[in-house]
């Protein structure tokens, strides 16, 4: 199913871009002497959008700005920014519209683990009593594997006496 570019929410994306793409020199086209950064010439990181940093691979920060080769190359350059030394990959989202680049940020705040301070405005689900549950019974078992495995041990010994006791029935002929 095609897609129409208006109903689009995100026109393009970079996923998993190196940090390094705002430190990389590369010849100006022209050839000339003068050197240019690699990311200045990116027309992906010239547009609106949201962003999200990451640290090696797991998510840090999600943000947005109307101009994210600026706000990328504030967090890559600049050693006083707040995350400066907590990344090393960037995934950015080229995204128009205002209130939309607002609700992909918000979603991508709601679905990941960050250091965002920010809370998205978005109604969040209560999570059912069972659901709870069975989230506490999961991380008891992973955080206490040698509980099952006794579970198990106790089990194999029962079968074991079970063969043992119909060993012992059985007729010799």
């Amino acid at each position: 199913m095609k897609v129409s570019s208006r109903s689009q929410i995100v026109r393009e994306y970079a996923r998993m871009w190196p940090r390094e793409v705002f430190y990389c020199q590369m010849e100006n086209e022209g050839g000339k002497r003068k050197k240019i950064r690699l990311a200045k010439g990116l027309e992906l990181v010239n547009e609106p959008g949201v962003y999200v940093l990451y640290r090696d691979g797991v998510p840090y920060y999600v943000g947005q700005a109307l101009k994210l080769h600026d706000r990328l190359w504030a967090h890559a350059c600049s050693p006083s920014a707040r995350y400066y030394n907590f990344w090393n990959h960037f995934s950015a989202f080229v995204v128009d519209s205002p209130a939309q680049r607002n609700q992909v940020e918000a979603i991508l705040i709601a679905a990941m683990p960050t250091a965002n301070g920010a809370k998205p405005r978005l109604k969040r689900a209560r999570i059912p009593l069972v659901v709870s549950r069975m989230s506490r019974d999961i991380y008891a078992h992973q955080a206490n594997p040698n509980q099952e495995f006794e579970k198990l041990t106790r089990r194999l010994k029962r079968l074991e006496q079970l063969l043992r006791t119909r060993k012992s029935r059985k007729p010799k002929v």
